[in-house]
């Protein structure tokens, strides 16, 4: 008798601890996203080397045009050098871009010094496919719209263009491009909701692929990065948007 009410306890007491961790878990906060927490690369001194440098230059002032992003932005000082010439720097352009920066890289630069004390006429976005391996459709989304609202309320009298994301890897197939494409989508129809005409979106995807989606080699060497010609397309595509929104 004595066993049988030793047993009965000991199964209650883990029916009873069983039940607590369930309860436990469903209370529990969800893991938070990191694509919109600002996060900086401290260790890295190429980075800080870059983004204080840029800290730099906008404390000159003279600042009308800002492109903020990823590598695919700091490129323009590469591959896309001699378009940056004939497009930007009459228009006081300064790039904001960082290789291998996410969203969060970008909000904790916008807090760090990036946009201080300028008040430019247009500043084109284009962010997320560093973020493309980690996080979700719906978390890329969440971070560039928080670049959005950081930008309105650091710049409120500059106009905001945010680009598609621009695709990437061989076909439709490539997981990250659809994981880029899903977040292009659903920051279209936020923009479009939210109806602050001061912000614009734009998706010019489609003028580096293909007919049947495939994206070449030539047009990006390595499915991801441009070369010269794609700069080329890249600013052909946006200039009369660019040309409207800086009231040319």
């Amino acid at each position: 008798m004595l066993r049988r009410r030793f047993l009965m306890t000991a199964v209650c007491l883990v029916n009873f601890s069983l039940a607590m961790l369930v309860t436990n878990v469903l209370r529990a906060d969800p893991p938070k996203n990191d694509a919109i927490i600002p996060v900086g690369k401290e260790d890295n001194e190429g980075w800080m080397n870059r983004h204080k440098a840029m800290n730099e230059r906008v404390k000159q002032g003279n600042v009308d045009l800002l492109l903020i992003g990823d590598s695919i932005t700091h490129g323009w000082e590469g591959a896309g050098k001699s378009v940056w010439e004939k497009y930007y720097t009459p228009r006081n352009a300064v790039n904001l871009g960082i290789g291998g920066d996410r969203t969060q890289h970008i909000l904790w630069r916008l807090d760090q010094g990036n946009v201080d004390g300028i008040n430019p006429k247009l500043a084109v976005v284009m962010i997320g496919t560093n973020n493309s391996g980690t996080n979700t459709s719906e978390q890329i989304a969440e971070g560039i719209e928080a670049i959005i609202t950081k930008l309105r309320e650091k710049l409120p009298e500059t106009e905001v263009l945010i680009l598609g994301i621009f695709p990437r890897g061989p076909n439709a197939e490539d997981a990250k491009r659809k994981v880029n494409e899903g977040a292009n989508t659903l920051v279209a129809a936020s923009i479009e909701d939210e109806g602050d005409e001061m912000v614009h979106y734009l998706d010019i995807g489609k003028a580096f692929l293909e007919e049947d989606g495939t994206l070449s080699k030539e047009v990006m060497p390595d499915l991801l990065h441009l070369n010269e010609a794609s700069y080329t397309t890249w600013a052909e595509q946006i200039e009369s948007t660019v040309a409207a929104l800086m009231g040319e």
